[in-house]
C-alpha cells in the first residue's frame, strides 16, 4: 500500500479510459441537480451505509455538492468492490467533469483507474486510500491518516488503563473493521506501533478478527470473542458502530462494558458519544466524515487545473469519557 506519509504536493490530472460499464444492478444513482450549462458534474461512487460514520459522510457530500451548485451523480456500492467499479465506469461513460470515490478496498483498482486517466477525467479518493502501481492515477486524497489513529487509540489506552487502576497484563480483544479496507489496516498497524514499542511486555492481543463496520458484526464477533477469551480486559474497536454491537454481547455476558472491559473506539458518532456518556465506552479517537465541503472545494480546483495537495486530511480530536456529555451536543452525525 502506498505510505501517505510520503504523499507529494502535486497536482496530477487523472483520467479514465474506456469502457462501456453498466450501473451496479442496485446503484442508486441519484442528482442534487438538473445539471445544466456551466455546472460541474460529479461522478461520486460511495462504500455503502454499513455504519452512522457512512450515512453521515453521504449526507456531508450530498449537502455540499447541492450548495456549491454542482451536478451530483451518486452511487451506493453497497460495499462491493465490482458495484463501484461498474459505478465508475459509468461515469466514465458519462463524460463527468471530475469522479470522486471512497474505495471498499485497497487494491483493485489499476484497471478502471486508467481508463479514467485515458478520457483525462480526474479521480480524487475521499476517505480512503488505494494501493495502485501508478499514483498518477488519481490526483489526491481527502481524508484521514488512519494510522495516526491508531497510534491515538493506543495512547488513549494508557490513559483509560491508569485512570482504571489496571495493574499487570492487559489482555486486549481487537474488532477489525472491512477486511482489507484501508481504515481497516492502518488502524490496526498504528495501535501495533505503540503496542510494540512502549507496551511488548504486558499488553497483547489475545483475539482479533473483522466485525465488517456494521453493529451487527460487532455483537457477533464479541460474543465468539467472549466465548474463547472470557477473561479479557480491553477491546479496541476500530468504530463506534461494531463498538456499539459489542457493548450488547458484553452485556447479555453479564459483564460491565466500561468497567470490567474497557472500550475504546474510533469515529466519533452520535451514538458513540452517547455509549460514552452512559460509561460504556471508555476513550474514542475522532475521525471526521464531514468531507463534503473540503472535497466540492478540491473539485472546483482540479476541474480548473489548479493545483492541489497530495493528500488534505481532515480536522479530528480525542475524546476521553469524562468529555464526553460535553461534546455529546455537537455530534450531529
Amino acid at each position: 500500500m502506498l505510505n501517505r506519509r510520503n504523499f507529494l504536493t502535486a497536482a496530477v490530472g487523472v483520467a479514465a479510459a474506456t469502457g462501456l460499464a453498466a450501473c451496479a444492478k442496485k446503484d442508486d444513482s441519484s442528482s442534487t441537480s438538473g445539471g445544466g450549462a456551466g455546472k460541474i458534474v460529479l461522478g461520486f461512487s460511495q462504500v455503502g451505509s454499513e455504519s452512522g460514520w457512512r450515512s453521515a459522510n453521504t449526507d456531508s457530500v450530498k449537502a455540499a455538492a447541492k450548495e456549491a451548485g454542482y451536478d451530483l451523480k451518486f452511487s451506493d456500492a453497497q460495499q462491493k468492490q465490482e458495484n463501484q467499479i461498474s459505478a465508475i465506469r459509468s461515469y466514465i461513460t458519462q463524460g463527468v467533469d471530475v469522479i470522486a470515490f471512497s474505495p471498499v478496498v485497497v487494491t483493485g483498482w489499476d484497471a478502471v483507474l486508467k481508463e479514467a486517466k485515458a478520457k483525462k477525467i480526474p479521480v480524487v479518493l475521499t476517505d480512503r486510500s488505494v494501493e495502485t502501481s501508478d499514483e498518477s492515477l488519481y490526483v489526491t486524497l481527502v481524508g484521514s491518516d488512519f494510522t495516526d489513529e491508531g497510534r491515538r487509540a493506543g495512547k488513549l489506552l494508557e490513559k483509560v488503563l491508569a485512570k482504571a487502576g489496571h495493574k499487570g497484563a492487559v489482555k486486549i480483544a481487537q474488532l477489525e473493521g472491512t477486511t482489507g479496507a484501508a481504515p481497516a489496516i492502518e488502524r490496526a498497524k498504528g495501535f501495533k506501533e505503540v503496542m510494540d514499542a512502549d507496551h511488548a511486555s504486558d499488553w497483547k492481543i489475545v483475539v482479533s478478527q473483522t466485525g465488517d463496520f456494521t453493529r451487527a458484526g460487532g455483537k457477533q464477533v464479541m460474543a465468539a470473542f467472549l466465548q474463547s477469551n472470557p477473561d479479557i480486559d480491553v477491546l479496541f474497536a476500530h468504530n463506534d458502530d461494531m463498538a456499539i454491537g459489542a457493548i450488547q454481547s458484553i452485556e447479555a455476558a453479564g459483564k460491565k462494558p466500561g468497567k470490567d472491559i474497557l472500550i475504546v473506539s474510533c469515529d466519533g458518532v452520535h451514538d458513540g458519544f452517547v455509549a460514552m456518556s452512559e460509561g460504556k465506552i471508555n476513550a474514542i479517537v475522532e475521525c471526521n466524515p464531514m468531507l463534503g465541503p473540503q472535497l466540492m472545494e478540491v473539485v472546483k480546483k482540479v476541474k480548473n487545473g489548479e493545483k492541489v495537495e497530495r493528500w488534505i486530511k481532515t480536522k479530528e480530536g480525542d475524546f476521553m469519557q469524562d468529555q464526553a456529555k460535553a461534546a455529546l451536543p455537537t455530534r450531529k452525525y
